[in-house]
């Protein structure tokens, strides 16, 4: 029998469980953190040697300098070449979908000019370059490298270096074969806290990049926080979740199995059902402790669904909404017979998938919008991973003569005010006497 929660929003201690359920101490092991302070030391002073020493030792390896960490192009066409029929033509169709849909995105700059011939707009412009970190080894992850790497490109970035591990020389050629398709310019088969330092550094043999993306474990997350400043990074993400609103008309199968989509991630990833309908939160009950079983990870899964799942019963749709935006998942289903009027109720969510036919795995792979999404919480303030990550934004001021009249003289009033005269001397000087 699977101890999963069971919660319900008439009982009075329901605010204190439910924020029990949602706390996550996302603090990092002391000795992660010093461990990656001392290694991002290293590659920052000694570059690519630190970096080939940490990468021998971390994933057996015996590589004597960093260019034979970097791989060819044609073995990411080899790679893609190879791949048995069906396999690449779901990743092309996933890449297509992706690039779709994110072309989409791409902004523009603009401009207007007042009447006194001021003009004044923003420029938009692509980042140069931007490192991507990928998982390497038994793990594969080619939707990772298309959900990071195309909308890079698509933004118009210059130069996209991947860095991926190989522990014991082992190549996944699905995430190789994804780098190819998604026009990835080098791939060097380095990971952990010393490939994210050679990004946010540069070394002898990688440049500098301005931006690091992509998953990773415990010390990438650490050495993505340490270098935040001297590059940017997409986010710090923290364990999966999902949040299944439901209204008791879908096969409680299904959701069952979308409840373990996210278990299975890992052991700290949250899965929760929210529904009025006690009968039909017993019936998803049933389905999970028939379908579990069956699951090759069923003890992560299990774990996840004891230690952070919960079944929640609602009185009502309304407040099954209300919860849903207390919470701000990182996936949100509307399992509902009549999904679209809830759609506009929902204010905190990474993403929504709508209807009973919409499972969020086809949001993780192919459906084109980004699976790169805001967790713990925070799709309050954040949104998913875009094209507007690649791009910057450039303000553009011209004043005209006549428009340094009026506004000099605001600017000297106000610098004034706070007690700066050069500046406000600087816009009196532009003044006609």
């Amino acid at each position: 029998m699977l101890a999963i929660q069971r919660l319900d929003s008439r009982t009075p201690d329901f605010p204190q469980r439910l924020q029990a359920l949602l706390a996550f101490e996302g603090a990092q092991d002391e000795a992660i953190e010093r461990t990656v302070v001392a290694i991002l030391a290293e590659v920052k002073a000694r570059g690519d040697a630190a970096v080939v020493e940490y990468t021998n030792r971390f994933d057996r390896l015996a590589a004597a300098s960093m260019a034979a960490l970097e791989l060819p192009r044609a073995e990411l066409q080899a790679a893609l070449d190879g791949l048995a029929h069906e396999r690449r033509a779901a990743l092309e169709t996933a890449a297509e979908r992706i690039r779709r849909f994110h072309e989409k995105q791409v902004q523009e700059g603009w401009s207007y000019t007042e009447a006194d011939g001021t003009r004044l707009g923003q420029m938009v412009t692509p980042l140069d370059r931007v490192g991507l970190y990928v998982p390497g080894g038994k793990a594969a992850y080619p939707s990772s490298v298309l959900m990071n790497a195309i909308p890079a490109k698509v933004a118009g970035v210059k130069e996209l270096i991947m860095v991926v591990p190989t522990p014991g020389g082992e190549k996944n050629a699905l995430v190789l074969a994804a780098a190819c398709l998604a026009g990835v310019d080098r791939v060097l088969t380095i990971g952990g806290a010393q490939a994210v330092g050679a990004l946010a550094y540069g070394t002898e043999t990688i440049p500098q990049v301005d931006k690091v993306v992509g998953p990773g474990n415990a010390y990438v997350a650490c050495a993505k926080r340490r270098v935040f400043g001297i590059v940017g990074i997409d986010m710090v993400a923290g364990p999966s979740e999902i949040l299944v609103l439901a209204d008791g008309t879908t096969d409680p199968d299904w959701v069952a199995m979308d409840l373990f989509s996210q278990a299975e991630h890992d052991e700290l990833a949250q899965s929760l059902l929210v529904c009025p309908d006690a009968a039909y939160i017993d019936k998803v009950q049933a389905s999970i402790e028939k379908l579990l079983p069956s699951m090759a990870r069923q003890e992560v899964i299990r774990t996840s669904l004891q230690n952070r799942g919960a079944l929640i019963r609602v009185k009502d749709l309304e407040e099954a909404v209300a919860l849903a935006n207390r919470v701000a998942p990182e996936h949100l289903e509307l399992s509902l017979a009549e999904p679209d009027a809830w759609v506009e109720k929902i204010h905190h969510a990474g993403a929504i998938f709508i209807g009973p036919w919409t499972s969020e795995s086809l949001g993780d792979y192919c459906a084109g919008p980004n699976h790169v999404l805001p967790t713990s919480g925070s799709a309050r303030f954040s949104s998913p991973l875009g094209v507007y990550d690649f791009q910057k934004r450039t303000s553009l001021i011209r004043v005209s003569r006549a428009g340094a009249q009026s506004l000099g003289r605001v600017a000297a009033t106000l610098a004034d005010g706070e007690g700066l005269p050069a500046h406000a001397q600087s816009a009196r000087l532009r003044l006609e006497r």
